[in-house]
This record gives structure tokens, C-alpha cells and sequence, in this order.
């Protein structure tokens, strides 16, 4: 982490946020538009084993490559957006996310060849990436409980869309094929720019006082301010290298069981009908949607504590998934697991709100998105090389040792701490 020696902050370099944030009601816009229009993008992969058959690969055997294209190039695009957001306007940007997802879906349900459509998720990754446009333009207008609190909601409506979107595009499968769907779904993130354009744009930065601060730059380019102690004396929760890896760590051991779930529990429980793996699918996400919003409260305040309780319970639930051979036995596992799923992402968003003072929220909040993307492209990856090689179990596993390795670095007061510069602050 290389920094400057002292020199003075310019004005536009170190963001105070002046004026009022946003009010609850349109918080709750921001993460319903972005449930809205994450249905085509959540909801229709599952079923390009069913797509591409239509369009000249009758064995779907690229169906593995294709579903992590929008990953790749979303996680390629996602910082230098969040600069643009910076520069030019968060809301504009947010409104460019929805409109390049609308371009991309209306593309995809109507190629006609694997080219165009492989050419339609490029353009999905490169042009979309309305989480963390939408992370920003909260991150411009809140600060704090506040914006972890929205970080926590947004969190939940990627849940939501994750454990609703699939369904809906089954149940619409007899009438309209998930191909064409893609063109359907086109309406959603038009509708969410619609009522993205009604929102204001988050309130002017103003330049910090030059007596009062220092400038320093992290990884990602980031302006950081230095700060005397707090008045609290509490510790800094985290470093923005430790976030980041964190995030990374988080989305591999978590994603890398997704792939090949499905098999796993019908290897284990023969007969199992789909409604049943898909609810087995769907628990840990919907433990999130129960319990994040305690969970913030409980742990806003020591993030580190829940961050290591988060990867215990994840290297727990999905130790166990190795051994889980009834339908009880996976239901506890897929329990524990969503605790784990829960307590990170809501501490993670904790350390990411304490982490966006003084920065620049739109480069900060595409670098996040870029170490998440990335992990959940590493997962996959390993995820298809490990049951290709020792069966559906091997994901599982591979998830338990990145979760353990994970909590005993966390345990490690140096791993997380930082200097006394306070470069998070708390």
C-alpha cells in the first residue's frame, strides 16, 4: 500500500457529503429497481442448458463458459464505471447500468446464432453492473449505520431476486421459451430507469478542511483521508486490501457449492423432485432475507466478530454438506450455511460503509464489485475442475478450506488492523 508523504488534500480529492441524504422511502427505490432488474440476469442462466439448443448447440457445451461471460467482463468493467460515476454523476451512471442491461436482454432474446448471444452477455457485463452503480449513488448520499443499513437492503434484494427470478422464468417456460424471455425481461430494467430518473441526484462533496487532512492512496487509487483518533478510541475495523480480500474469500466459498448442488443432493437422496432441491437451493438466501436486518443491529458495531463467525459457519455448513445424506441432515447444513451467508454479508457491508468515508464512492464500490466478480469466476472454475475430477463433493470441500484458511486469518488482529491514520475508520 503505497502512500504520499504528507501532502495536502485538494479540494476535490476528499468527499464530505453535504445536504440531506436520502430519505427511506427512496432508498427503497434504489434496491427494488435493482431486484427488478436482476430477474433476466439471475433468473435466466439456470436455463442455458435449455437455450442454446436453439441456437445450434444441441449439447449445450457451452453453457459452462457463457454463464460466467457477464461475470468476466462485468468484473473488467466495474471500476472504471465507478470512476466515470465519480466524475460525471452517479445517477447518471445508474441510469447507464439499466439501460445497457435493457440493450443486452433485448439483444439476447433475439439472436439467432451462439455468437450474437455470446455477444449480448459481453455487452450484459460490460454495460450493466447496476450493484454497484446502485452502491454508489447510496454511498454518495449516506454515510455510516445509514448506508451500511442500505448496503444490508440492497444485499437483500439481490437474495430476493436469486431465490424469486428462477421460479418465475420456470413457470413462464410452457408458454414463452427462457430464450425469448430475454426480450421480456428487457421491460424491467427500462421500468427501473424510469424510476431511477425520478430520484435526485445524490448531494455535492465539498473539500474537506486542508488543516485537518492528509492524502494518501490505497490499491485502487482510491483518495483516503488521514484523521486524528477518534473520540471513541475504537480501533479500525478494516483495511481496504483486507475488504477487498475478504470479499473475495467470501463469494468463492460460498458460490463454488452453487454449481453442482443439485447433483450433490440427487447423488445423496435419490428421487429428490426439483421443487425440493430448488427450495434445498434456496434456503440460505432466504435465511438472509429473515435475519439481516437483526443481524445489522447486533453486529454494526464489532463487524470483525461477525466476519469470523460468518466463515466458521460457512466452513461448518459446508463441511457438512460432504456428509449430508437425508433431507434433514441437508436442511441443517443448508441452515448453517445461511447463518454464515447472513452474518458475512451484513458485517461485509458494515466495513464497507465504515470504508467509503472520505472516498470517493463510485471507484470504491467498483473495486468491491471487481474482487467479488472475480471470486466468483475463480469458484467456478474450480468448482467445474473439481467435480470433473473427484465428483460433486470436491466443491464443497475446496469451499471448507478457503473458509478456514479465512477465519484464522481473520483471527489475526494484524490481518485486519490498521494504523492509527484510522484508513477505515470506525
Amino acid at each position: 500500500m503505497k502512500t504520499a508523504t504528507s501532502p495536502r488534500v485538494e479540494p476535490a480529492a476528499v468527499e464530505t457529503k453535504t445536504g440531506p441524504g436520502l430519505a427511506r422511502r427512496q432508498v427503497f427505490a434504489v434496491a427494488g429497481c435493482y431486484f427488478v432488474a436482476s430477474f433476466a440476469a439471475l433468473g435466466l442462466p439456470p436455463y442455458l442448458t435449455e437455450i442454446l439448443p436453439e441456437l445450434g448447440d444441441g449439447a449445450a457445451r457451452w453453457a459452462g463458459l457463457l454463464y460466467i461471460v457477464p461475470t468476466i467482463f462485468g468484473a473488467l468493467g466495474a471500476p472504471l464505471w465507478g470512476r466515470l460515476a465519480d466524475r460525471f454523476g452517479r445517477k447518471r451512471l445508474l441510469l447507464r447500468a439499466q439501460l445497457g442491461l435493457a440493450a443486452a436482454f433485448l439483444l439476447a432474446g433475439w439472436a439467432d446464432s451462439i455468437g450474437t448471444f455470446a455477444a449480448a452477455l459481453v455487452i450484459q457485463g460490460v454495460l450493466g453492473g447496476t450493484f454497484a452503480a446502485s452502491n454508489g449513488y447510496l454511498g454518495a448520499a449516506l454515510e455510516g449505520h445509514a448506508l451500511s443499513r442500505a448496503l444490508t437492503l440492497m444485499q437483500g434484494s439481490a437474495r430476493a431476486a436469486l431465490v424469486c427470478a428462477p421460479i418465475v422464468v420456470g413457470s413462464l417456460t410452457p408458454w414463452l421459451s427462457p430464450h425469448r424471455q430475454y426480450a421480456l425481461l428487457a421491460v424491467l430494467p427500462l421500468a427501473a430507469a424510469a424510476m431511477l430518473a425520478a430520484l435526485p441526484e445524490p448531494p455535492r462533496s465539498r473539500p474537506a478542511p486542508p488543516q485537518a487532512t492528509t492524502a494518501e492512496t490505497e490499491a485502487d487509487g482510491t483518495p483516503v483521508v488521514e484523521a486524528a483518533a477518534e473520540p471513541s478510541g475504537r480501533a479500525p475495523a478494516a483495511s481496504l486490501r483486507a475488504l477487498y480480500a475478504i470479499e473475495f474469500a467470501f463469494v468463492f466459498s460460498t458460490v463454488i457449492s452453487f454449481p453442482y448442488l443439485i447433483s450433490l443432493i440427487k447423488e445423496r437422496i435419490p428421487g429428490t423432485g426439483p421443487m425440493v432441491s430448488g427450495v434445498l437451493f434456496a434456503l440460505p438466501h432466504m435465511c438472509y432475507l429473515v435475519a439481516a436486518i437483526p443481524v445489522h443491529s447486533l453486529f454494526r458495531s464489532r463487524p470483525r466478530t461477525g466476519i469470523a463467525l460468518g466463515f466458521g459457519c460457512i466452513a461448518l455448513g459446508l463441511a457438512g454438506h460432504g456428509i449430508a445424506d437425508s433431507l434433514t441432515s441437508f436442511v441443517a447444513v443448508r441452515l448453517v450455511l445461511g447463518a454464515g451467508l447472513t452474518l458475512g454479508l451484513v458485517c461485509m457491508s458494515v466495513l464497507a460503509a465504515d470504508c467509503a468515508k472520505g472516498r470517493a464512492p463510485g471507484g470504491l464500490f467498483g473495486s468491491i464489485e471487481f474482487f467479488s466478480k472475480a471470486g466468483a469466476v475463480t469458484a467456478g472454475v474450480a468448482a467445474a475442475a473439481g467435480n470433473d475430477w473427484f465428483g460433486p463433493t470436491a466443491p464443497v470441500l475446496t469451499g471448507t478450506a478457503i473458509a478456514l484458511v479465512t477465519v484464522l486469518a481473520t483471527a489475526l488482529p494484524r490481518t485486519l488492523r490498521t494504523r492509527r491514520s484510522l484508513r477505515c475508520p470506525r
